[in-house]
């Protein structure tokens, strides 16, 4: 007779606060799907707990867990490696533990760069990126890796714009450049892709970035990272303009993709986890 075996696999998520993050639900309905006996467990950790919380993971044998704020920074110096694009990333968001080793990895720009290439390959592409916070500094970095040609970093602070354009180009074969954002942002004519990487959105169906709306024409791609709602004003204005839109759901899923896959070695369905994510977004 087989032996039983009531002992789940363990993986979750280090934030805090944390009680608002859907990612539990999307990710152990891709479990259910797969047939594979494991959790996420939604931890909300505190600054001060990071490193117990870390080795608590370790110690109870987890597979990995993710990392979102106020961690992805800090939680670097508890790793034993971190790849590539994490490195130069300089923050980590999803951790693997392999033989009680810890490498850390980021998936923000790996699940943004998932999604863009289901309508389009950024290699050799010229793209324009609002905002210079964490979300828009993993993108690009993903962008550049991927062959981009160029990569246009608009910000209210030019000087933070500056340092992701400066990351780019000492990091990959990328070029970059940094413009100051005040007023309406006109997109060039030669731009091909519009990234909005800032909260401007999230949670209200009516915000929408500064953006001169003329400069949205037939032929441009307009992405936005925002995933509730997933369809914002800024991809509603787009739409209506002839743009090829991108929703920011398909990031959010396509970051839990990657992360599993770096956990289990197999891929989960990509449509059952965005089908759980939409049914909750439309509950809001």
């Amino acid at each position: 007779m087989a032996e039983r075996n009531f002992r789940s696999q363990l993986t979750g998520s280090f934030s805090s606060p944390s009680k608002g993050n859907p990612t539990v639900a999307m990710v152990e309905a891709g479990y259910r799907h797969a047939r594979l006996d494991a959790r996420f467990i939604n931890c909300d950790v505190k600054p001060a707990n990071l490193e117990a919380a870390v080795r608590g993971a370790v110690a109870m044998e987890w597979v990995g867990f993710n990392c979102s704020l106020p961690h992805k920074v800090e939680v670097i110096k508890y790793l034993d490696d971190v790849a590539e694009s994490a490195s130069i990333i300089g923050a980590v968001n999803c951790v693997a533990i392999q033989q009680g080793k810890l490498i850390g990895h980021n998936t923000d720009g790996k699940g943004f760069l998932s999604s863009l290439r289901s309508v389009t390959d950024p290699k050799g592409r010229k793209i324009v990126l609002l905002g210079a916070g964490g979300a828009a500094r993993a993108i690009a970095v993903e962008l550049g890796l991927a062959g981009a040609a160029h990569l246009t970093i608009v910000n209210r602070s030019r000087e933070k714009a500056e340092a992701i354009a400066k990351l780019v180009t000492e990091h990959t074969q990328a070029t970059a450049s940094a413009e100051g954002w005040s007023g309406d942002y006109a997109v060039s004519r030669d731009a091909e892709v519009l990234i909005n990487a800032t909260s401007i959105g999230l949670g209200d169906p009516d915000a929408l970035p500064n953006i001169d709306l003329d400069s949205l024409r037939e032929g441009l791609i307009v992405a936005d990272v925002i995933p509730n709602p997933p369809v914002t004003r800024l991809l509603r204005e787009a739409k209506q303009r002839g743009c090829t839109t991108l929703d920011g759901l398909g990031m959010l899923v396509n970051q839990a993709l990657v992360g599993t896959e770096l956990w289990f070695g197999q891929k989960l369905d990509g449509a059952v986890m965005h089908k759980t994510l939409a049914d909750i977004f439309a509950q809001d």
